[in-house]
């Protein structure tokens, strides 16, 4: 029965697929929200999925549409899809109801970024006479230098980071692993980081909690958490005037559009960031053709 087959695809996703807990955590939300619906228009919760078909899931869908995001339907959807294949692999049915079912239309924004001045300026706003604002001028420093997620920053550990050769071993979506580099204005704020402050805050924390492994530590001593680099980065774009919306990713954009403009590789840009397909990294083109557009507007006499 469903809650059976929910079981079975969670699972599937945990341990053959390495999923992260994050993208679990949304899996099993939807396809719970989609059970719960079932169940109301049912009346019952041991409906064969062989009974499912797209006029459901399309019931389902304009439901959500009163009160959800067309980002976050799609999602949904992508969800259910997913879901089906699986079944579809495993027998259980014949074909996938959701692949019959049509995507919500979504507008694709443009991330933003930040000027090369800007970036700089935000780089810099952390004052690194005190202990935080070492530890996080090299957290600014070198999510713009690798373009790496928040999240992979916060996974990194001593041992994955090579002074040397200035690389970072970096493991992202799916446990893939990639190496990374970074620059000189990036190594020195780490080194500067690890020699006067990481010592301090294990020093604060009870031995048997302290996170040895950790490069980026909380001031008690722990390993750095994706919301806690979220916080300290909205606290910067406080003090820093005239930069708003920001987020932890726009150090991201901003890092890929840079190359972009400097005249690196689409396929480079793609293998550092860390993207499956080229598709994905492609949406920088777009930023960069809008740029140049404006310079040319702008500087040609006959535009």
């Amino acid at each position: 029965m469903l809650d059976d087959h929910l079981t079975q695809f969670l699972q599937h996703l945990k341990y053959e697929r390495n999923l992260s807990p994050h993208t679990l955590r949304n899996y099993a939300s939807d396809l719970e929200q989609f059970k719960a619906h079932l169940f109301s228009v049912e009346k019952r919760s041991d409906i064969p999925v062989a009974e499912i078909d797209r006029l459901t899931i399309r019931e389902w869908m304009a439901g959500l549409h009163a009160d959800h995001k067309k980002t976050s339907v799609a999602r949904k959807l992508a969800s259910l899809r997913t879901f089906f294949q699986f079944l579809v692999r495993e027998g259980k049915v014949e074909s996938n109801p959701a692949k019959q079912v049509a995507t919500p239309k979504i507008e694709r924004k443009l991330p933003n970024h930040l000027t090369m001045e800007d970036a700089v300026r935000f780089i810099e706003t952390p004052d690194i006479n005190t202990d935080l604002g070492r530890r996080d001028r090299a957290i600014l420093e070198f999510l713009y230098a690798t373009g790496i997620r928040v999240g992979e920053l916060v996974g990194i550990n001593i041992a994955d980071v090579d002074f040397r050769e200035r690389m970072v071993r970096v493991t992202g979506k799916r446990k893939k692993q990639r190496i990374v580099p970074f620059g000189e204005p990036a190594a020195q704020a780490l080194v500067l980081y690890l020699e006067t402050t990481r010592g301090v805050f294990l020093n604060e924390c009870p031995e048997a909690e302290r996170d040895l492994d950790a490069l980026f530590l909380h001031r008690r001593g722990g390993r750095l958490t994706t919301r806690s680099v979220g916080r300290m980065i909205d606290k910067y774009i406080r003090q820093c005037a005239d930069i708003h919306d920001i987020s932890p990713h726009s150090l991201r954009h901003t890092f890929a559009t840079h190359l972009l403009d400097s005249g690196a590789d689409l396929r480079d840009i793609q293998e550092l960031l860390g993207h499956a397909r080229l598709s994905t990294t492609q949406i920088y083109t777009q930023v960069s053709m809008e740029k140049m557009i404006e310079v040319y507007d702008r500087a040609h006499p006959k535009a």
